[in-house]
């Protein structure tokens, strides 16, 4: 049965729902009902690309395979780079140029970006004009920078116009243009010099020049800089777009707000991946054979630096044999160490990616983070005392030198561990980004050595000094 126009949307957001919960009903219903998933298709895009994402890859296959390029070129955009870059992929190069052909620019690389080397050279020379030549501009600026995240498809309007003239030469080219929240003004040469509104150019009279009623020399960012950059312009200026310029002020596109919120969740995504020293581009559909290639390095350095913690332990070996509830505690310590210097280091890494830490405060945070440590390192100190006592004194645990010697231990080397690990999580970062490092890159596994060895090896020394 095939849905009325009216409740297409209706029920692409059940069968959305539905295929996330039973994915094999919702695969044999559009299997039995193709013409639904057309009407679908059309109606709503971006529910067809979550329903697409929920079942099976052979279904959807199936499923965009009798779409034509005009219906799979909206729902591709709409799907995640990675799993549209697999559709294409399979289909001729032909035909995956056609697809293209119909998307933005802009969407097109970011899924060409996802696709083998020789395959994207191969599709966009096939593409049509001025699709390919557009594509293979774009294509070649680093994704992470204002040329790879912009748009160039923007009002663009000669400086010698009125307001009026502006206002007609726009209702002609609204049809290739993506956002019309702001009019870019440029000379004979193409050089950008004044932007305005189009909520005020509305306003203005007709009669106006636009040299008159534009802001000359606006915001700009060149096509090299990083997405920091972009990012950090945009919220200082509160624009929903930013022109982005050559070396020669030549105005070559505009990075919308969209697209600044999505480069920076996939940076928050890429901090949080090397944070764990997983790869920065992995993703849960990344093949096998490439996670493992990302992940094993750090892993290896993990196990280098397990061993050196290992090693420290093993010179204390004779006050674990003398006290053997010590290898019980020792956790315990190692533990409240690794918590508190997480919270530091997530600190100080928001901080720097949002640029609130500017070099000449370094000292003030270390100085603020190690005070926080010795606050939340005296309490609980006192209360890893406390609980020590009880559990000795209760029969938990046993001891060959009682509560009131082993119970001091635990509390000095909780104190020293808490401190010295948020002073750690909140200089690792710091560090990094001094020797020229990305500040979230594996700061987690550096600081887990520096925990272990303070609250193992740290414990130990302290029971040998007190014991």
């Amino acid at each position: 049965m095939k849905p009325r126009p009216h409740r297409h949307r209706e029920l692409a957001q059940r069968l959305r729902r539905d295929a996330r919960l039973r994915p094999g009903e919702v695969e044999e219903y559009l299997g039995a009902n193709p013409e639904v998933w057309t009407a679908l298709a059309e109606a709503s895009p971006h529910d067809a690309a979550d329903i697409l994402e929920s079942v099976s890859p052979d279904t959807a296959g199936a499923l965009l395979s009798p779409l034509n390029r005009g219906q799979r070129a909206p729902i591709l955009e709409e799907l995640r780079d990675e799993l549209a870059a697999e559709f294409l992929e399979e289909l001729p190069l032909g035909e995956a140029a056609s697809v293209l052909e119909e998307m933005a620019a802009t969407e097109a690389v970011d899924i060409l970006e996802n696709m083998e080397t020789e395959t994207v050279e191969a599709v966009i020379d096939l593409m049509a004009e001025p699709a390919g030549s557009e594509v293979s501009r774009l294509f070649h600026y680093p994704s992470d920078t204002a040329g790879g995240l912009m748009t160039t498809e923007v009002a663009v309007l000669p400086i010698g116009l009125s307001a009026g003239e502006a206002i007609e030469r726009i209702r002609n080219i609204r049809e290739m243009v993506d956002d019309l929240t702001y009019v870019y003004v440029t000379d004979d040469f193409g050089v950008l010099r004044g932007v305005l509104s189009f909520r005020d150019l509305v306003f203005v009279r007709p009669s106006v020049g636009l040299d008159e009623a534009m802001e000359a020399s606006p915001v700009a960012v060149h096509t090299l800089a990083d997405r920091e950059e972009v990012s950090e312009l945009m919220q200082r200026y509160r624009l929903m777009g930013l022109p982005v310029v050559d070396d020669l002020g030549h105005l070559q596109g505009m990075v919308t707000y969209d697209e600044v919120i999505d480069a920076v969740q996939a940076e928050a995504s890429e901090d949080f991946a090397t944070s764990v020293g997983a790869g920065a581009e992995e993703t849960i559909y990344t093949a096998v054979l490439s996670s493992v290639r990302m992940r094993l390095p750090w892993l290896t350095l993990n196990l280098l630096l397990a061993m050196v913690v290992a090693f420290v332990v093993e010179r204390q070996t004779g006050i674990i044999s003398a006290e053997p509830v010590l290898a019980a505690l020792m956790p315990v310590v190692a533990l409240l160490g690794g918590n508190g210097g997480v919270q530091s280091l997530a600190v100080v890494i928001r901080s720097m990616a949002a640029g609130d830490l500017p070099r000449a405060r370094i000292w003030e945070v270390l100085r603020r983070q190690v005070s926080i440590g010795l606050l939340n390192g005296a309490f609980l100190a006192v209360a890893a005392m406390g609980l020590t006592v009880a559990l000795l004194s209760l029969g938990v645990f046993s001891s060959n030198y009682g509560a009131a010697q082993v119970a001091p231990v635990v509390g000095v080397a909780a104190l020293a561990n808490l401190t010295i690990a948020t002073l750690a999580g909140a200089g690792i970062p710091m560090v990094l980004r001094r020797m020229g490092f990305d500040p979230a890159l594996a700061s987690s596994i550096f600081l887990t050595l520096i925990t272990d060895v303070v609250g193992f090896g740290g414990f130990l020394m302290v029971a040998a000094a007190l014991l």
